[in-house]
């Protein structure tokens, strides 16, 4: 028996060689395969079989229209061999493999063959199966059901198109179903491939991390980021909370070692990726800190304790000498000091203290700089310091020596010429006097000549003073930085909602350096900042000077466009873009402004306002004062910044509030100060008939809840009662309640205009007379109208009617002739 199964399995081996040899016959020998891999073969022959067809269907040789033929042929098998009760660890990973490998061609097959449904129910059922595997099998089958899940994710995703005109040459994904394919459902596809993403997320918020399934999942990751852009954000950011050293349990053993470091090493690779494929998106600074924690607890973990010497354990005398411990290592020799080249040298000959001429020779200049720190920072902090120190005294010999050797080389005094002209000089080659000598020589120098060595000394360095920034380039500066601040509040992570109790006026805000924090720091350096210094200088003004004449200094600088302003511009177009999410940004801005222009108010009415006292020392104009800031602000051209930033924010998220938004409401409630404009805004939008409710129940809020605008909200409720068309039943109930003596007066008002009207159609009536026409016919006179009429001899005497303009009609007629000033009726017989 052994050896049948023997013979059997050489000559499968056999067939499996000739299509490694020539792909072209997978078409024969897959059909042969499957007709001896049955659910009741031999176990050995059902793990070749199943091992061949995996190794076939991911071959990259095998034409995808031949293996799409050979996969639906298949899916019989696969789904016998998965509902078998003796499966095999080995068997169904195989079966879970080749599935993998042919579910998008099956896909694929299904779209453009509507109608045969048995394939498609029967590729249902074996990825229910292999779905059923996925949490309760062994690791084995569960690796490869996660490689499964990738693919479904990968298909039930919509894909990029590119040919549109060659489907087959797309992606296969989602997008190339049409929408009413009557297998596939486009929603609960989509659907479930998101749930089963979720699934594959799961991993990462486990308590405990599983090496083997984080790796796993990392690896199907990747090719979902880079495949499905659609799904890449959520994916990502799922990575960036994973810290495979969160739960790490001391003392580490070697195996979870190796397990941390592999961990580690996977999430670093697959950020890594991600970040070199598009540096500039909004994840790559993101990547970076998360890439540079990872390595930070890798050596605190992992390499901090290896470096680490642990105490002696032996017990031993101070005084013996043959138990006691080194706790430096001897350093080794210092090299010698290389010497200087003979002749002018360059700074970088003075700080070379290498030999090498490769090393001597390298430009370090074509380094970048980035490079040149991570190098250097290193290096830095793991040279032994009597290296540093030595390497330091050689560079200030050297330095000294040269000192030296350029004043022993500087010209001498010229000398009147000797009487003998046939004696020449002969210059004086005595050795050069070592640095001992040098320094003595230079203690015993005059104060003069020593001055002229001191002047090459180096002494302190100082930077030099930046050059003045001219006011547009300080305005380019400053708008570049509010550029980087507000790109990296898309960086920052959302604060998570916390249920706890918040401390209200006693906190202290931006204190915990997260993205509240910064908005914040924004929402202050546009308000608090330049308080006080973007107003004009002021020019004091007499009592005689007419408050008109306004000197030019005054307002030179009103309306410039400031930096405080171009804050506020980007805040407000940031608030905007997104205003129910930040809603929560702009009321806290909104206050910021409000509380600023108080502050402003308080210090400007003082200097601007004459207070009056009176004898008991009250202040008896502090209207008057309040008044003279207004104007002083008038002249000053200085317009408080809240009315204006409320009513930017309120006109752009107007326009996209719908019937059953309830955003205003809160925008409304929470804003410090509710204006008459702002009702104007609120009112505007009962002109939309879908909107009128929401402008109602808005305006109704604030008179429950705000009781200092109450007033004139019951006002803007009668204004748009009495002016706007379709608001009178959503404002009578509330009008009923808290101004009935509106409903009255309209009331009133619309029954006296309906008897005016009535008056003015009936006054035309009234101006008419009754006129008897004659009893007898008589001759008209000669009149210039083209028609002439002839009463009727037959007709009775009849009232006749005539108008103010002279014209004559008879009782119950609407035709009046006339015509040259002559009137004339038409009479009917009788």
């Amino acid at each position: 028996m052994a050896a049948s199964i023997a013979d059997q399995i050489t000559q499968l081996e056999a067939a499996r060689q000739i299509v490694l040899a020539d792909h072209t016959h997978y078409a024969m020998i897959v059909p042969g395969i499957l007709g001896v891999v049955t659910a009741n073969s031999i176990l050995e022959i059902k793990r070749w079989g199943a091992d061949f067809l995996a190794e076939a269907f991911a071959s990259p040789m095998l034409p995808e229209d031949t293996k799409e033929k050979l996969g639906i042929g298949s899916l019989e098998r696969f789904n016998e061999l998965l509902e078998s009760t003796a499966e095999d660890e080995w068997v169904v990973k195989s079966v879970i493999q080749a599935v993998a490998s042919i579910y998008p061609l099956v896909f694929r097959y299904i779209i453009h063959n509507p109608t045969d449904a048995t394939t498609w129910e029967r590729m249902a059922a074996i990825k229910s199966k292999i779905l059923k595997r996925w949490d309760a099998a062994v690791t084995g089958v569960r690796l490869c059901c996660i490689k499964f899940v990738e693919e479904v994710i990968r298909v039930q995703t919509p894909g990029m198109i590119t040919n549109p005109e060659q489907p087959k040459k797309n992606e296969i994904s989602l997008a190339l179903v049409p929408p009413n394919h009557p297998l596939i459902a486009l929603q609960n596809l989509e659907a479930e491939a998101s749930g089963l993403l979720d699934r594959l997320l799961d991993v990462f918020h486990a308590d405990t991390c599983d090496p083997l399934y984080i790796t796993a999942t990392l690896n199907c990751l990747a090719v979902l980021v880079r495949d499905r852009p659609v799904i890449a954000l959520k994916i990502v950011n799922v990575v960036l909370y994973f810290n495979p050293f969160k739960n790490v349990q001391q003392p580490i053993t070697s195996k979870a070692r190796v397990q941390l470091r592999s961990m580690e090493r996977t999430v670093r690779a697959f950020l890594l990726n991600i970040y070199r494929r598009n540096e500039t998106s909004p994840f790559a600074p993101r990547i970076k800190q998360h890439i540079d924690r990872l390595a930070q607890y890798r050596i605190e973990l992992l390499e901090g304790g290896s470096k680490k010497r642990g105490a002696p354990t032996d017990q031993f005398d101070g005084t013996d000498n043959a138990k006691r411990q080194r706790t430096e290592q001897p350093f080794r020799n210092l090299p010698e000091v290389p010497p200087l080249p003979s002749g002018p040298i360059s700074i970088a000959q003075l700080y070379t203290l290498t030999e090498e001429q490769g090393l001597a020779s390298f430009d370090v200049t074509h380094l970048p700089i980035e490079l040149v720190l991570r190098i250097t920072v290193p290096i830095l902090q793991k040279i032994h310091m009597e290296t540093l120190q030595w390497s330091v005294g050689a560079i200030r010999s050297r330095f000294v020596g040269t000192v030296a050797r350029t004043q022993a080389a500087e010209p001498l005094p010229t000398v009147p010429p000797l009487e003998d002209d046939e004696e020449e000089y002969e210059p004086n080659f005595e050795p050069a006097e070592d640095e001992e000598q040098i320094i003595n020589k230079l203690d015993i120098m005059p104060v003069e000549d020593v001055q002229e060595v001191e002047d090459l000394a180096i002494g302190p360095f100082r930077l030099p003073q930046p050059p003045l920034l001219q006011p547009e380039e300080a305005e380019q500066l400053g708008q570049g930085t509010i550029m980087r601040v507000f790109g990296m509040m898309e960086i920052l992570e959302e604060p998570p909602i916390s249920t706890a109790h918040k401390p209200g006026l006693h906190r202290l805000a931006g204190s915990n350096y997260d993205r509240d924090a910064w908005m914040t720091i924004i929402q202050r350096l546009a308000t608090r900042a330049p308080s006080g210094l973007e107003a004009p200088d002021e020019v004091p003004v007499t009592d005689d000077e007419d408050d008109e004449k306004v000197d030019a200094a005054v307002i030179r600088r009103a309306g410039m466009h400031t930096l405080s302003n171009t804050i506020r511009e980007y805040l407000c177009c940031w608030v905007i873009e997104s205003f129910r999410a930040r809603m929560g940004v702009a009321i806290s801005w909104l206050n910021e402004e409000w509380y600023n222009d108080r502050m402003q108010a308080q210090h400007i009415v003082p200097a601007t306002a004459d207070v009056e006292m009176n004898g008991d020392g009250n202040e008896a104009n502090a209207d008057n004062a309040v008044l003279t800031f207004q104007k002083r602000h008038q002249q000053l051209q200085i317009q408080p910044n809240y009315e204006k930033w409320v009513l930017r924010v309120l006109d752009g998220i107007i326009p996209y509030l719908d019937a059953k938004d309830k955003i205003l409401i809160r925008f409304l409630s929470e804003i410090p100060v509710v204006s008459a404009d702002v009702f104007e805004r609120v009112k505007n939008l009962a002109r939309d008939p879908e909107r009128v409710t929401l402008a109602v129940n808005s305006i109704y809020y604030l008179i429950l809840f705000k009781p200092p605008v109450r007033d004139m909200a019951v006002d803007a409720l009668e204004d748009l009662y009495r002016n706007y068309d379709g608001t009178q039943a959503a404002t009578r109930k509330f009008l009923t309640k808290y101004r009935p003596s509106v409903l009255e007066n309209v009331a009133s008002e619309q029954a006296a205009n309906k008897q005016l009207t009535q008056q003015e159609v009936a006054a035309p009536l009234s101006k008419i007379s009754p006129v008897p026409l004659p009893t007898s016919p008589s001759p008209q006179p000669p009149s210039s109208h083209p028609l002439q009429i002839p009463a009727s001899p037959q007709r009775d005497t009849q009232v006749q009617m005539t108008d103010t303009n002279g014209n004559v009609t008879e009782a119950g007629t609407d035709n009046p002739l006339s015509g040259g000033g002559v009137a004339a009726a038409v009479a009917a017989p009788s």
